[in-house]
C-alpha cells in the first residue's frame, strides 16, 4: 500500500526533511532496501549505511538532522518504534479475498460483520459472532457462541472453542488452541480414580493481544480465564486455567503458567519460564529465561528482575552462583 511520506510522519510523529511527496509503498532492512523502501537508524554510526543505500527514505534520530543527502529523512525521538508505527501503516490490510470460501462451512446462526474473511475448509459454528474486517484462516474451528471482535487475524487451523471471546484487532496465530478444558481433576480415595473437575468458565481476550503460534490458553474452570489489552504472548506457550494476564505483558516461547496465576500489567517473562499455581507476579516485575517460580509465591517489586528456580532477585541469584563457584574451586 503505497503512502506519501507527509502521510507517514503525520502518523508516527516525525518531522521531514525533504520532499514529503515522495511516495513510500514498504519497509527493509538496510542491507535489502530497494526505491520505494523505508529504512530506520537508530544509531548514528549506521546513518551513512542509511543513506547509500537504495531507501526511498530513512526514519533517524536528530542526530540525523544536519545530515548532507537528497535522500527524504524522518526525524524521530524513536526511530525504532516509528518505524513499526509506519510498518503497520504500510501493511496491505486486503491481503485476503473478501467473502467466505465455498469450502467453508458457517452456520446460518452465524453473525459476520462487513468485510469478513473466511479461508478454505473453516468451518464456523453455530450462534458465534465474527467483527468487521475480520480474517478467518484455512482450516479454523470457531465454536459455537464464540465471539470474535474487529480486524482481527486468526491464522490457519486455530481452535476457538465455545465461551471465547476476542477483542478487537487481536491476532492468533496458526495452530493455537483458545479455550480448551482446563486441566482439573479430584481424586476419589475410594476408588483411586481421578474425576474431572468442571471446566465450564469462559475465556476473554482483551483488545490488541497477539497469541504465538501453537500456544494453548485454558478456559476458566468455573468463572474466567483473562488476558488483559496489548498483552504478547510467544509461541509454544501454555496458560493454565483461571489465570488472570493484566495489560501489555510479555510472554516470551515456552513459559508454562499452571491455573488461577495472577500477573499484573507491565510484567516480562522470559522463554521456559514456569510459574506454580495460585503465584502472583505483580506490576513490572521482570522474570528471566527458564526461572522458576514456587505455587503460592508473591514476586514483588516494579523493574526488579527475578531469576533462578525458586526464583529471587537477579542480585541474590548471582551473588549464590559467585559462591558455589568459589566452593567448587576449593574442591
Amino acid at each position: 500500500m503505497k503512502r506519501w511520506v507527509s502521510e507517514i510522519a503525520e502518523v508516527i510523529g516525525a518531522r521531514v526533511i525533504g520532499d514529503d511527496r515522495i511516495e513510500v509503498s514498504g519497509v527493509a532492512s538496510i542491507s535489502r532496501a530497494a526505491a520505494g523502501n523505508l529504512v530506520f537508524v537508530q544509531k548514528e554510526k549506521d546513518l551513512n549505511l542509511a543513506l547509500k543505500s537504495r531507501a526511498s527514505a530513512v526514519i533517524a534520530g536528530t542526530f540525523a538532522e544536519q545530515a548532507k543527502t537528497t535522500k527524504v529523512l524522518l526525524i524521530a525521538s524513536n526511530p525504532r518504534l516509528a518505524f513499526a508505527l509506519a510498518a503497520k501503516l504500510l501493511r496491505d490490510q486486503n491481503q485476503h479475498p473478501l467473502g467466505v470460501h465455498p469450502t467453508a462451512s458457517v452456520h446460518s446462526s452465524v453473525t459476520l460483520g462487513h468485510d469478513v474473511s473466511i479461508g478454505a475448509r473453516a468451518t464456523v459454528e453455530e450462534s458465534a459472532k465474527i467483527g468487521n474486517s475480520t480474517w478467518i484462516g484455512a482450516g479454523c474451528v470457531i465454536g459455537p457462541g464464540a465471539e470474535i471482535g474487529e480486524d482481527c487475524e486468526i491464522y490457519p487451523n486455530v481452535t476457538i472453542y465455545s465461551g471465547t471471546k476476542l477483542g478487537n484487532h487481536v491476532i492468533v496465530h496458526a495452530g493455537t488452541v483458545l479455550g480448551s478444558d482446563g486441566f482439573g481433576y479430584v481424586r476419589d480415595p475410594a476408588s483411586g480414580r481421578h474425576e474431572k473437575f468442571p471446566q465450564i468458565g469462559k475465556l476473554e481476550i482483551e483488545d490488541d493481544v497477539e497469541i504465538g503460534a501453537n500456544t494453548t490458553i485454558d478456559r476458566g474452570a468455573l468463572e474466567v480465564t483473562r488476558i488483559g489489552r496489548g498483552t504478547k504472548i510467544d509461541n509454544l506457550v501454555h496458560i493454565g486455567h483461571n489465570c488472570q494476564i493484566g495489560e501489555n505483558v510479555i510472554i516470551a516461547a515456552q513459559a508454562g503458567f499452571s491455573g488461577s496465576i495472577v500477573m499484573e500489567d507491565n510484567v516480562v517473562i522470559g522463554g521456559q519460564v514456569g510459574v506454580g499455581e495460585h503465584a502472583c507476579i505483580q506490576e513490572g516485575v521482570m522474570v528471566g529465561a527458564q526461572s522458576g517460580v514456587l505455587p503460592k509465591k508473591i514476586l514483588r517489586g516494579k523493574g526488579i528482575a527475578f531469576w533462578g528456580t525458586p526464583a529471587r532477585p537477579l542480585r541474590g541469584y548471582l551473588r549464590d552462583l559467585a559462591v558455589l563457584a568459589r566452593l567448587g574451586k576449593k574442591g
